[in-house]
């Protein structure tokens, strides 16, 4: 009889072990996201005027949005130790850990030089606060054809670009920065 309580206390012992051991530890990327956080390009012009920038929060990352009045066509998004503004050269100053320089193959100005994007506040484009990644989404000029905007992130974390359609007949450029590696 002894024998029998022994046994069936370890058959209970293991089976319970079993229950409460931790699983093997995943290598699955956080949300499945496979970014990476080297620089994103595409070099090709766009007539097309900036016209809104505005930001979103997502349950695996933090979204910007870049309104355009055309097709986007054209755009550089890479982390800087400082993002500068077009032109000048002169520095935009961040919160954050990380910054990252997006710059739109298209200017924020129509062909007289009247602007198509006038921002309230340079300094805070949108606002931010309570974003897990975001830290400031600040204005760096539309110089040239091209528009710079800074955004500072709490680090240097993987992100992506990609462009979506509408509304109407304008484009998006989205600029994803992940909550985690």
């Amino acid at each position: 009889m002894k024998k029998i309580q022994v046994w069936l206390a370890a058959v209970l012992l293991a089976v319970g072990m079993a229950l409460v051991a931790p699983g093997a530890a995943s290598a699955e990327p956080y949300c499945g996201l496979v970014w990476g956080s080297l620089s994103k390009a595409d070099p090709a012009m766009s007539q097309a005027r900036v016209t809104n920038v505005r930001t979103g929060q997502h349950y695996c990352f933090d979204r910007l949005v870049i309104d355009l009045s055309g097709t986007v066509a054209g755009y550089n998004v890479r982390y800087v130790p400082q993002v500068t503004q077009g032109g000048s050269g002169f520095a935009v100053p961040l919160r954050g850990q990380a910054f990252l320089q997006v710059t739109v193959n298209s200017p924020a100005y129509d062909d007289t030089g009247s602007a198509t994007y006038n921002p309230p506040d340079k300094n805070e484009l949108s606002n931010v606060t309570g974003y897990q990644t975001f830290r400031q989404v600040a204005w760096a000029g539309s110089f040239e054809g091209y528009t710079d905007l800074g955004l500072g992130v709490r680090a240097r974390l993987p992100f992506r670009v990609f462009t979506l359609e509408g509304p109407d007949a304008g484009t998006r450029l989205v600029v994803d920065v992940a909550h985690f590696w």
